[in-house]
């Protein structure tokens, strides 16, 4: 047993720190860096924030559609009149050269007073879809920072799967010698050393294949971040926090009002409501003030005939009331009306979609965290066995007591209870964000 011992303190040396002295090199990348990289960066996010921003404009000047309109032009005219004329008696008229200029000028307002209440359900409108562009932002936001933690763990993971393959490297590295030995002394077959070098070269090449997964896994998180593909110079943490806390009951109870998702479809069925009063507005007449000033001058340099002012001036001042009743339009009020209601009734279904969807989510993320849970306690358990095992049957093996298949098979057994365990916690962390994500408490 001292023999064990002592492999065991070798292989554990080895392992310890064989994967630090390559990180130390790397800037570490923390979860919370990811995050704040992401919602700064993040395309989906950016591009949420921008249709927000639409939405936020239209709502600033909401209020001017309760304010009159006013409207001016302005106009200069400048004639030259060639005039001739020929009268009954033999008289002649030359007017020709006559020069004049008309300035016209015009101010109208018009102010809607009454429309069915039309422009009150605008304004409500307006100020629902821009609440609809912060929630769909703050959606994106909670979408994002779940795909950036499920994408930096899953780094993580791969990053432990390369620590798993280094572990079994060093076993192998220990069964290719001990097999080398025994076929040198003639105490076993060469083909035990055949088989531990094949054995060794396949976990070397899974090893180069885990560097590859664990680049092309952090060219999936950059995206996430939006920096580039190919900055992949950072290492991450070497564990997986698990929250092992959470709670059904607390999480259901909470979840109809905080999940942004149901939130976003709560406000659209609002703004088709909204619609449907702007819609019924048209049934009703139109009342406006109108009031108009309207100016001319005209300048001659010489009158046409006696009758002719060289210089003529007026200003208007008028103003009353108008009312635009609908008596037909083809129906066209009635066919909108209509479509805002199919809205509406849609909308509401979309809603109750929604629910039943959170509802599923909800129990098949809890059951799932559920069994992880257990399963990493039972996989912790298993990984310390399928250690002792290996060293085991590594000594059994370094006696002659063991074949090299009864060793191969301690080995796989130790690989699959890290592989496992690995997976079990991430699954868990990725039930635990999807359960937070439901929850509208991954952003707070």
């Amino acid at each position: 047993m001292p023999n064990i011992s002592n492999y065991m303190k070798r292989t554990l040396i080895y392992f310890s720190f064989l994967l630090p002295l390559a990180a130390n090199a790397q800037r570490l990348l923390t979860p919370e860096q990811a995050i704040d990289l992401a919602l700064k960066n993040n395309y989906d996010i950016r591009l949420a924030e921008n249709d927000a921003a639409i939405t936020a404009n239209d709502y600033a000047y909401a209020n001017f559609a309760f304010a009159p309109r006013v409207n001016g032009t302005i106009s200069k005219v400048w004639n030259v009149t060639q005039t001739k004329q020929e009268f009954a008696n033999g008289s002649k008229r030359d007017t020709s050269g006559i020069r004049s200029s008309n300035l016209t000028g015009n101010v109208s307002l018009q102010w809607t007073l009454f429309d069915g209440l039309k422009m009150f359900a605008t304004r409500q409108r307006i100020e629902a879809v821009r609440d609809l562009g912060e929630l769909a932002v703050k959606d994106q936001v909670i979408n994002t920072v779940a795909n950036v933690v499920a994408g930096y763990y899953n780094v993580v993971q791969q990053k432990q799967q390369l620590r798993n393959i280094t572990e079994q490297l060093s076993i192998s590295e220990e069964r290719v010698k001990l097999s080398d030995a025994k076929f040198q002394t003639g105490l076993g077959p060469k083909t035990d050393w055949l088989q531990s070098k094949v054995d060794y070269n396949a976990l070397k090449a899974s090893y180069l294949r885990q560097q590859t997964l664990i680049e092309q896994s952090k060219a999936t998180l950059n995206q996430l971040m939006a920096i580039e593909a190919g900055n992949t110079t950072y290492d991450v943490m070497d564990t997986i926090p698990l929250n092992m806390e959470l709670s059904y009951g607390s999480l259901k109870q909470q979840i109809q009002e905080r999940n942004t998702g149901l939130m976003v479809a709560q406000q659209n069925l609002k703004v088709s409501q909204l619609q449907l009063k702007e819609s019924k507005g048209d049934y009703f007449p139109v009342i406006n003030f109108n009031s108009a000033y309207n100016y001319s001058r005209v300048n001659s340099n010489a009158a046409t005939n006696s009758f002719s002012p060289i210089y003529n001036q007026n200003g208007v001042i008028n103003y009353g009331f108008s009312a635009t009743i609908p008596i037909f339009n083809g129906l066209n009020v009635k066919r909108q009306v209509n479509a805002a209601k199919l809205n509406v009734d849609y909308q509401r279904l979309t809603l109750d979609n929604a629910r039943t969807q959170v509802d599923l989510s909800l129990t098949t993320a809890f059951k799932d965290y559920e069994y992880y849970k257990t399963a990493v306690t039972l996989e912790e358990e298993n990984l310390e066995l399928a250690r002792e095992n290996v060293m085991v049957a590594m000594e059994r093996f370094r006696q002659g007591v063991s074949t090299v298949i009864e060793t191969k098979e301690a080995q796989q057994s130790l690989e699959d209870a890290y592989n496992r365990l690995i997976n079990a916690r991430y699954n868990i962390k990725l039930a635990e964000t999807q359960l937070l994500r439901l929850n509208g408490m991954l952003v707070q």
